[in-house]
């Protein structure tokens, strides 16, 4: 009479070392993807969605010396007057506009420079500033941040801007 193994608990089976199972763990393993960057890990995912990555870069941006402000001529139309409604948020990601992957992003930045300021240092200041804290904050590895300057800001635009508020005043 041959002897044959006593049969063993689906369970208990999987688990024994050299067992067609065990292998087949092991290969099942071995193909699953491994973690890509710090937002993906062997107990879990963390997920930001793209306006998260772009309020970080806005604000960024707003901190370089020579950015007056954010966005096209309409976002900027749309901010004045949201900035004189009581208790409004600033839309700090007016601006920008992010391309996010799972581990990469791609950033374009529309902004309006100082006159006198240096396009090419507020440029690059802006590409520095975005990218330490995209990378430091969010565990994403930027790609590249376009910046679109859209106009200058004259000293003689406040000045027009403050004699036309004067001249509305109620007496």
């Amino acid at each position: 009479m041959a002897s044959t193994p006593d049969p063993q608990a689906g369970q208990q089976q999987g688990t024994r070392p050299g067992s067609r199972a065990a292998a087949a763990d092991e290969r099942q393993e071995a193909a699953a993807p491994a973690p890509r960057g710090p937002l993906q890990t062997s107990r879990g995912i963390t997920t930001l969605d793209e306006t998260v990555v772009a309020k970080i870069a806005g604000m960024a941006a707003r901190e370089v010396p020579g950015v007056h402000d954010m966005g096209n001529a309409a976002r900027r139309m749309f901010s004045a007057v949201t900035d004189r409604i009581p208790n409004a948020q600033t839309n700090v990601a007016g601006g920008i506009s992010v391309e996010k992957g799972d581990t990469q992003t791609a950033i374009d930045v529309t902004i309006v420079v100082e006159y006198g300021a240096s396009i090419v240092e507020v440029g690059d200041a802006i590409r520095r500033s975005i990218i330490e804290q995209i990378e430091t904050t969010t565990g994403l590895e930027v790609l590249e941040v376009n910046v679109n300057v859209v106009d200058v800001h004259l000293p003689e635009d406040d000045d027009a801007r403050d004699e036309g508020a004067r001249g509305t005043e109620l007496q």
